[in-house]
């Protein structure tokens, strides 16, 4: 459907979740090189791809990878730049310092470095997508140091894509709602609710989508991905510093 023949296309947090999915998708694509970005080193050498890869491993908030990164890379056709974390769901009266800035720090300290590097080695005419969340959309309790980075995200990419204008960049930021990926796994609520399931993690996964969200289901990586590629793709060609908020309605 989209077509990415001879580009060269940066993807952080590419070693799982949304950030694998549009990896291979852009693969498919006909990419001609992928530049991989995430802190899971063994996950990210694992990632069997039908085209050519450079794959660093580790975090994205550190300047010290993104200098390399620019060193090496070479010039850019495209970004999607995904990396992010979720934090431990409190509110703001018992929250710790600490667990703020853990957030802050991938979410909007990695974003800014990511974004920096992509606008600096882009070509003329490149795209760009931003991972946001409809947390950075709606606010919920106990979604603090999360909804704040990612409605920063969402106002990171508006600005990067005014000063995208010159260049013909254009940059785009997604706001997914829930998504089947790893991120749930681990977190108490949904492991006492597979637990309920006696193990089945979809028919818990279904039981919380359809509590959630009013379409009854969350999404795939893979259908969040095809919208990835659709704001990198040449189809999206007048649509810059918007944000895709794709969550089944939630957000209604």
């Amino acid at each position: 459907m989209f077509d990415f023949s001879g580009k060269r296309v940066l993807v952080t947090g590419a070693a799982s979740g949304i950030g694998e999915a549009a990896a291979r998708a852009l693969a498919e694509a006909g990419a001609a090189h992928l530049v991989l970005v995430d802190l899971d080193e063994s996950r990210l050498a694992a990632m069997d791809l039908p085209c050519e890869t450079s794959r660093h491993a580790g975090d994205v908030a550190d300047e010290a990878l993104w200098n390399a990164i620019e060193e090496e890379c070479g010039a850019l056709d495209a970004a999607f730049l995904n990396a992010g974390i979720a934090g431990s769901p409190a509110p703001f009266a018992k929250m710790s310092l600490g667990d703020w800035r853990a957030v802050m720090s991938v979410n909007l300290d990695g974003l800014f470095l990511s974004l920096r590097t992509a606008m600096r080695l882009a070509n003329d005419g490149a795209t760009m997508v931003v991972t946001a969340s409809v947390a950075g959309v709606k606010a919920e309790p106990t979604t603090g140091p999360y909804g704040a980075s990612k409605a920063g995200a969402i106002h990171m990419a508006k600005i990067a894509a005014k000063e995208g204008f010159a260049r013909g960049i254009r940059v785009n930021a997604i706001a997914p709602g829930g998504v089947d990926t790893a991120i749930w796994d681990g977190v108490p609520f949904f492991d006492d609710l597979v637990a309920k399931h006696q193990g089945d993690r979809a028919g818990a996964l279904a039981e919380m989508a359809r509590g959630m969200t009013p379409m009854g289901r969350f999404a795939t990586a893979e259908e969040i991905a095809g919208q990835v590629m659709f704001l990198l793709s040449e189809a999206s060609g007048t649509i810059t510093g918007s944000t895709l908020v794709t969550d089944g309605g939630y957000s209604l």
